[in-house]
């Protein structure tokens, strides 16, 4: 396990490379261009300074380097192009992640459907008395929240193991507060240098 300090230097570091190339790709950005050119970079920046035994983290490089030009151009940068293009192979290939308003959108209709699962589900209680046993509603507890980590964490849907699974969740975690760690120094340092 490498060394926070080091860790989040790092990211800062290919953060801000990424976030120059991505400026250097378009000049001129909108509000809306920026915010997803400081989400793409610092997820690329997280996702390089993790070693590459890490699923979620190739997933991530895979699933950013497929968005669109300027992405891919940027993935190429901070991890070169040949890992880029065997990353990308392997995870769109394996995989049927499509973009993220297609997944939003998924996302609603599970929703609408779960609802509309519930309201069926209490009108055959209602008729139709079972005794569960505890063991059962435990195992399918377990079975949902599993699905659910899937997916939360980039490359979970392709991960069999819940070992495994939990293991690249809590790394995933750790990740992720390195990245936000970093961001507020990086916000605290340029207030300060704002204030005098």
């Amino acid at each position: 396990m490498q060394n926070p300090r080091s860790e989040k230097l790092e990211f800062l570091q290919k953060w801000m490379e990424g976030m120059g190339k991505f400026t250097s790709l378009k000049k001129n950005m909108s509000l809306l261009e920026r915010k997803k050119a400081i989400k793409v970079s610092a997820d690329l920046a997280m996702a390089s300074t993790r070693t590459e035994s890490k699923c979620w983290s190739r997933a991530l490089i895979a699933n950013i380097a497929s968005r669109d030009h300027n992405s891919k151009v940027l993935t190429e940068h901070v991890i070169g192009s040949s890992q880029c293009l065997r990353l990308r192979k392997a995870f769109t290939s394996s995989s049927s992640s499509s973009s993220s308003f297609s997944q939003l959108k998924n996302k609603r209709m599970l929703n609408r459907t779960r609802k509309i699962m519930k309201r069926r589900r209490r009108t055959v209680r209602s008729r139709v008395k079972k005794v569960v046993m505890a063991d059962s509603i435990a195992r399918r507890l377990v079975q949902k929240r599993t699905e659910m980590l899937k997916r939360l964490v980039p490359g979970g849907d392709l991960m069999d193991d819940d070992v495994s699974l939990i293991e690249e969740t809590l790394d995933y975690i750790q990740s992720l507060r390195s990245q936000v760690q970093a961001m507020r120094c990086l916000l605290a340092t340029s207030q300060l240098m704002k204030c005098s």
